[in-house]
């Protein structure tokens, strides 16, 4: 796996220069803002600096790549040094021969201190117990309490057994004897990193506004989310947006959309019948986007899976459209679990996960994103609109996953 650091101006400089050199199969790890170098680099705006891994067979495709430019240029790699794009490149080009050296100063360490400082209390040994044993068994031991240490951390977080050995299968199998802790500790971090993918927000429609339906059971946060969305679309991306409800068992439920699509100044509409969707593509043709709340219903009912079902298929020919379906944090596994095999019968969805305010687990996120393969998009953790409203962030959760500081959760 390569793990690499880009500087830019920007964060989009850096991502670009990231997939230059790389790929577009590149994950982003981590995002942060940088001091320039130099004795005058206190008077100069702080670069972006972007965390990227690259999986193994991406990485041979690189390699490959890098070797048919080797021989047409006579050089590999060429650093940028501009004011505007400047990016810096760190790992060891001959295999990593120094993996310390190249975790220093890097966001896995401070991600993971807590862990860190759970292991050294944890493989610490009596003088007694350790002076008669050979050094590799020493080693080999510790290492054995190491990932039984981060097996137990997965658990405690609630990932599913399956997964969590999944993760230990893939650990073992990486990690040789004599392994930097370090080294080991990154490795699952970035796996986890990886499993969990990257995710993309709204994209417009490039025919007609885009479509949103928002599906899930009852009580999930459906409604406060659907609001929050569009505040920061409305109000922070300067996008047209139109909120509709077909939620009309619940009045309380219209009339808070109602209240928000006040409050924001955007067009608002109750709609009974699948007709009535394809009639507001054609009435809201200059707006961006147009968000559809659906009722709140448990997943066995069919009847009610039908209708959303009609609804979401009757934008079919007229528009993009994309449905998320809203999860709650709180929501038990096996739970979860038929909710989203119940819902996959209706329509192909993206994933948003609310209510991470009342609880202090991550371990399920982790586990429907594997069994489902949806991506995650957005998570909540209040009720304040829009402020309570964040993108996915894969890095905090995993860090949480592997027992970080618990300001992570903040």
């Amino acid at each position: 796996m390569i793990i690499k650091k880009f500087q830019a101006k920007t964060e989009n400089d850096a991502v670009e220069a990231a997939k230059k050199e790389l790929g577009s199969a590149v994950v982003i790890m981590n995002v942060r803002k940088v001091k320039r170098k130099g004795p005058f680099g206190f008077l100069l705006p702080q670069l972006t600096e972007v965390t990227v891994a690259l999986e193994e067979e991406s990485e041979q495709k690189v390699q490959s790549l890098r070797k048919n430019t080797d021989t047409q240029n006579g050089n590999a790699v060429k650093a940028e040094k501009t004011a505007e794009s400047r990016h810096v490149a760190e790992g060891d080009p001959q295999g990593q021969k120094d993996f310390e050296k190249q975790l220093e100063n890097s966001v896995i360490e401070e991600k993971l201190d807590s862990l860190h400082s759970l292991l050294e209390q944890q493989l610490k040994k009596p003088e007694e117990e350790t002076e008669e044993a050979p050094e590799e068994e020493i080693k080999e031991d510790e290492m054995s309490r190491f990932i039984k240490l981060v097996y137990n951390t997965m658990l405690d977080n609630e990932v599913d057994e399956k997964y969590a050995n999944l993760i230990i299968d893939e650990m073992e199998k990486n990690n040789k004897p004599g392994t930097p802790f370090d080294h080991a500790l990154a490795d699952v971090y970035q796996k986890m990193i990886l499993k969990f993918g990257n995710s993309q927000e709204l994209t417009e429609s490039q025919k007609g506004p885009k479509v949103v339906f928002f599906i899930g059971p009852t009580g999930v946060g459906k409604t406060t989310t659907i609001a929050k969305i569009a505040a920061e679309y409305q109000l922070d991306k300067k996008k047209k947006v139109a909120l509709l409800t077909a939620d009309t068992y619940r009045i309380a439920a219209a009339e808070q959309l109602r209240t928000y699509a006040g409050i924001l100044e955007v067009p608002f509409r109750v709609i009974y019948s699948a007709e009535e969707i394809s009639q507001a593509v054609r009435d809201f043709q200059d707006y961006d986007y147009i968000m559809v709340d659906t009722a709140g219903h448990a997943h066995q009912n069919e009847d009610q899976r039908e209708i959303i079902k009609g609804l979401i298929h009757a934008a079919d020919g007229l528009t993009d459209t994309d449905v998320f379906l809203v999860l709650s944090a709180t929501t038990k596994y096996n739970d979860l679990k038929k909710i989203v095999d119940a819902y996959r019968e209706v329509t192909d969805y993206r994933l948003i996960f609310t209510k991470l305010d009342e609880t202090e687990e991550r371990g399920n996120m982790f586990n429907i994103r594997l069994y489902t393969g949806a991506e995650i998009c957005y998570v909540t953790c209040g009720q304040n609109v829009p402020d309570d409203l964040e993108s996915f962030n894969p890095q905090k959760t995993v860090k949480l996953l592997l027992g970080g500081r618990k300001d992570a959760r903040k």
